[in-house]
């Protein structure tokens, strides 16, 4: 991508771009028509498994208001006493903090180029896949990754941070 290129990009995506051409990353952000606000529309727009989205959510830790950025797949939710268990206490984080905190607007957080470091723990059920799509710091823009190249770009720790998957209802006969 070059500077041209570049500079048409919204803000936060120019952050992105910038911080995975710096890392080597061979995939640069792309822009979407839609948005991509959810993991579902994502995955819908690049005709994928809403599990490989690799979703970012926003806590703030309570003992020192640090965000704390939880990456999980997009068919998984996050389990806020599995991340407690290994950050410390977290509550919800506004849009206000969420956006003070990453320099993202909630729908857009990019799991790289923070305005502050968040704490980042990295979910490992996105290991299921061998390609994976992340926010690049706006609504419409994606990039695609192998979560092991999450694990560099973020120099994150994988943890099991999501609620077990809910099987389907067996057939269960009286």
């Amino acid at each position: 991508m070059c500077g041209a290129e570049l500079s048409a990009l919204p803000e936060g995506v120019q952050r992105v771009a910038r911080a995975l051409q710096d890392a080597g990353h061979p995939h640069a952000p792309v822009m979407l028509d839609d948005a991509a606000r959810t993991a579902q529309q994502a995955a819908d727009a690049l005709g994928i498994a809403v599990g490989q989205i690799a979703k970012s959510i926003i806590f703030r830790r309570k003992s020192d208001d640090a965000a704390v950025l939880v990456i999980a797949s997009g068919d998984r939710r996050v389990d806020e006493k599995k991340v407690d268990a290994i950050v410390g206490k977290t509550g919800r984080a506004d849009a206000d903090f969420v956006k003070a905190r990453t320099g993202f607007s909630i729908g857009g957080v990019s799991p790289i180029a923070h305005a502050q470091a968040p704490v980042t723990l990295i979910d490992r059920e996105l290991f299921r896949f061998d390609e994976i799509w992340a926010a690049a710091g706006h609504p419409h823009g994606v990039f695609k990754l192998r979560p092991q190249d999450l694990e560099k770009l973020t120099g994150a720790p994988v943890a099991d941070v999501v609620q077990q998957p809910v099987a389907p209802a067996g057939d269960a006969r009286p």
